[in-house]
């Protein structure tokens, strides 16, 4: 078969959980002699005309379609938020490449920058197209369901108030912002629907505000254009349906990963505790949080390790920097080729992950149960549907510095519970098997 896939990002200038699925899809299904293509999204680094916004390159044999896009006006749209989500300039590119390229199947992984409208092309030409949502952002524009104090949203109010308000308060500095927070949410909804309606009079930011609240309603409506929609976890299939997607659509299937080399036996418990983190350092994934409960540990009874860029969020990196403060049992290790994660976890006691936001299962988790290293992970849905308290990792309630502090604590006064934990590893699905499953689903 001809099969193309998109992604927000790509190798080798992201390499984040969606990236690292959506490659070990594509190398699978190479290796089974299926021929595969990406398109992805890219941040441009500088203006561009929309006539040189298109480019392509080969990533480890891989033809790779680029789209680089910008928070800026193009082709015929302004609205920065419409752009996020109904990129006309994206979809007539992901048209040429199909009608160049004839694929028999599309599979979507991520359509942030790229936007929906991808799925219409896609249908139009008469392609069965299918999707793997690895966040929110069909739902959420932030695709994290997170509020701007940090907090967790439950997703849009009834004509995105919500949403119009965070965007405001993200946008705007001064007295806008901050008179924003305090408006109710109906209050914002019903402003948003008297903006729809066209009696409100003209104000800044207008078209923003309609775009926020034509978000859901065209990106749901695409999505059930879907042939099918495979969701990782239960609470991305509940979120999905309880804003209009059909129920028929969903299938639900855990992600797979590749564990070629990753050994089913574990060293005794050491002193120091190994600590480790894996993953991107942004404040959403609370690394501060680890830091801080970390250096409340008695001195030298444990070490941390640190893996990810720090040239994705500079300025959260560098505040780590800072807040390690120089302590010497902490270590900012950089990034590794994926291929070598089984020797960063053979030498790791404990994985960390201390998440702020709800995650979709984020792949290092499946390769610390597949390396057998116990995980310790903030009580979000998602996380915990892999990891049980006390059974194969330790959960801690997310932001609380104590409570994690009490979990490691935990680990370093109770080696047996090390070795329980361990024993108790889920062995996660496999990339083949995954596969395997995209395919039966793509057949049917």
């Amino acid at each position: 078969m001809k099969i193309l896939l998109t992604v927000h990002q790509f190798f080798p200038q992201f390499s984040a959980g969606t990236e690292i699925l959506t490659y070990a899809v594509a190398r699978e299904l190479i290796n089974r002699g299926h021929e595969v293509r990406i398109l992805t999204g890219a941040p441009a680094n500088q203006p561009l005309s929309d006539a040189n916004r298109c480019d392509d390159y080969t990533f480890e044999g891989i033809q790779i379609y680029r789209f680089h896009h910008a928070y800026t006006a193009m082709g015929d749209q302004t609205s920065m938020l419409e752009i996020d989500y109904d990129n006309h300039l994206a979809a007539q590119y992901f048209r040429q490449i199909i009608d160049n390229f004839h694929p028999d199947i599309v599979h979507f992984f991520h359509f942030h920058r790229l936007g929906t409208g991808l799925i219409d092309q896609a249908v139009q030409a008469g392609i069965p197209a299918f999707m793997t949502p690895t966040d929110f952002w069909a739902i959420c524009n932030t695709a994290q369901l997170l509020l701007c104090n940090g907090k967790m949203c439950s997703g849009p109010s009834a004509y995105a108030g919500n949403c119009v308000k965070h965007f405001a308060q993200n946008k705007r500095n001064g007295l806008v912002g901050k008179v924003m927070q305090y408006l109710p949410t109906p209050l914002v909804d019903g402003l948003v629907y008297l903006t729809q309606q066209g009696v409100m009079p003209n104000y800044p930011n207008r078209q923003e505000v309609l775009a926020a609240s034509n978000r859901l309603h065209i990106n749901i409506a695409r999505l059930n254009q879907l042939k099918r929609i495979i969701s990782p976890t239960s609470l991305v299939t509940e979120l999905l349906i309880n804003y209009g997607i059909a129920p028929e659509c969903i299938i639900q299937s855990a992600f797979g990963i590749d564990v070629t080399g990753m050994s089913s036996l574990r060293s005794p418990p050491r002193q120091p505790l190994r600590i480790g983190f894996i993953g991107t350092l942004v404040s959403h994934k609370g690394v501060h949080i680890l830091i801080e409960a970390f250096k409340a540990l008695p001195p030298n009874v444990a070490i941390l390790n640190i893996y990810g860029s720090p040239e994705n969020f500079p300025d959260y990196a560098n505040g780590l920097t800072q807040l390690a403060d120089n302590h010497s049992g902490i270590t900012f290790c950089g990034t590794f080729p994926n291929a070598a994660i089984a020797d960063i976890f053979a030498d790791l006691d404990v994985l960390v992950v201390p998440s702020l936001w709800y995650e979709n299962t984020p792949l290092v988790l499946y390769s610390a149960q597949a390396a057998r290293c116990p995980v310790v992970a903030s009580n979000f849905a998602g996380l915990s549907d892999v990891i049980g308290h006390e059974d194969n990792g330790l959960l801690f309630t997310a932001g609380d510095t104590t409570a994690l502090t009490t979990q490691l604590s935990r680990l370093i006064n109770e080696p047996q519970l090390l070795e329980q934990l361990s024993h108790h590893a889920r062995q996660p699905k496999s990339t083949s098997t995954y596969v395997d499953e995209l395919i039966g689903v793509w057949n049917s």
